[in-house]
């Protein structure tokens, strides 16, 4: 049985935003004339998701007015933070509203196109965490990814130049990772999916596409054309 369950993590502060957008929370930013969580919404609701988890903290009430209980045939969860957990935290605490055959995980101010079903297949084949990577022209923002065939083994640090594969924050999570994650604040990235990746227990998706992150502002102002041709 598949998982039809995601987490998008949607409490971020939006500071690199801030001088375009002030006054909502980053995924509630309009994107072609809605908000770009509402983007992410109608991507999962044509991927087959049933329920979505939103892990909301910065404005929550915000989204929550915006989005209630549902988003046509998806059910929504608010799971609050009631103070800044880091990813990793913000996942564990909205992991409690899940089932027991894992869950994807998207970040609220990332787009990114793939298919769900095709990255849970890849990690349940190798029994690891699975990851879909975006393909950049330049990795300097956001560091890039080391992949050995079908395994993600590091992750480089900011600074390096050139084309690349970065980490787009778009995972499949095994139920043994959710139920393994501690309590309290802390970094998915740095404290869960470094560590997994050296020890061979992470897998790359590299069949993906449209990467977006609104959080710098280019992108931001290039999602608005972007978005505003899809039907």
């Amino acid at each position: 049985m598949r998982s039809d369950e995601a987490i998008v993590l949607a409490g971020g502060f939006g500071t690199r935003l801030r001088t375009l957008v002030s006054e909502v929370p980053k995924p509630m930013a309009p994107v072609a004339g809605r908000p770009f969580l509402e983007w992410i919404l109608r991507r999962l609701e044509r991927e087959g998701m049933r329920r979505v988890v939103l892990a909301t903290g910065y404005m929550a009430e915000k989204i929550e007015q915006v989005f209630g209980g549902r988003f046509g045939d998806l059910e929504l969860v608010h799971s609050v933070e009631t103070q800044p957990l880091g990813t990793g935290g913000a996942i564990a605490l909205a992991a409690e509203h899940v089932g027991d055959f894992g869950v994807h995980v998207i970040n609220g101010d990332t787009y990114l196109d793939y298919t769900l079903t095709e990255l849970e297949a890849l990690a349940r084949e190798h029994g690891s965490i699975g990851m879909a990577l975006a393909r950049v022209d330049d990795v300097c923002r956001y560091g890039a990814v080391g992949l050995e065939g079908a395994h993600v083994r590091r992750f480089h640090e900011k600074g390096a130049m050139g084309p690349g594969w970065i980490n787009a924050g778009c995972y499949y999570l095994p139920d043994e990772t959710l139920r393994a994650l501690p309590a309290g604040s802390f970094s998915f990235e740095s404290d869960v999916l470094a560590p997994r990746a050296e020890a061979g227990l992470v897998v790359g998706m590299t069949d993906t596409d449209g990467f977006i992150d609104i959080g710098v502002p280019e992108d931001y102002l290039r999602s608005q054309s972007l978005f505003g041709a899809e039907p």
